[in-house]
């Protein structure tokens, strides 16, 4: 499974005029949160209200947004980045475009009645990370986010050793 971008979002507005903003898809909201979080760098408030739109009704609390900036710190130019097709640590985590996410497929996604567990790949990691979505009426919403802010490979340009 894949889900394909044009653009990235810079503010929550951007981000509901999306095309791709489709609730509908597990796949959908999670491809929009690492959409949002590539913004991180420029405006941490507008990731945060980003990350709010896909949250649904339940809002960032502020020890979730400690915890992003806490991972963040010192990668907010590539971690989001680095979950796009053609991203890799020697390239600098540049992604190809149009920016697509490619998911694990996977048949335990829907394992747990109400959520979905969806894995992302990334060669900036000997595995593919986790996000989970909880499933209210129709709709699904950004539930558990931290695996896929868990380190990865730094970029080319950060070894010292290049």
């Amino acid at each position: 499974m894949q889900v394909v971008f044009q653009r990235l979002p810079k503010t929550a507005e951007d981000l509901i005029s999306m095309p791709e903003l489709d609730f509908t898809s597990p796949f959908h909201v999670a491809a929009l949160f690492i959409a949002a979080i590539c913004s991180y760098s420029e405006n941490r408030d507008e990731c945060f209200r980003m990350i709010d739109v896909l949250k649904g009704p339940q809002k960032l609390c502020a020890m979730e947004k400690q915890f992003i900036r806490d991972r963040m710190m010192g990668k907010s130019d590539y971690i989001g980045k680095a979950y796009f097709a053609g991203a890799s640590p020697e390239n600098d985590y540049t992604p190809v475009l149009p920016y697509t996410v490619i998911f694990e497929e996977n048949p335990d996604v829907y394992a747990e009645a109400g959520y979905a567990t969806v894995y992302v790949h990334t060669s900036g990691a000997d595995s593919p990370r986790p996000l989970k979505l909880r499933k209210k009426r129709e709709y699904w919403f950004l539930w558990e986010h931290a695996g896929l802010l868990i380190d990865i490979h730094k970029p080319g340009s950060f070894d010292p050793w290049r």
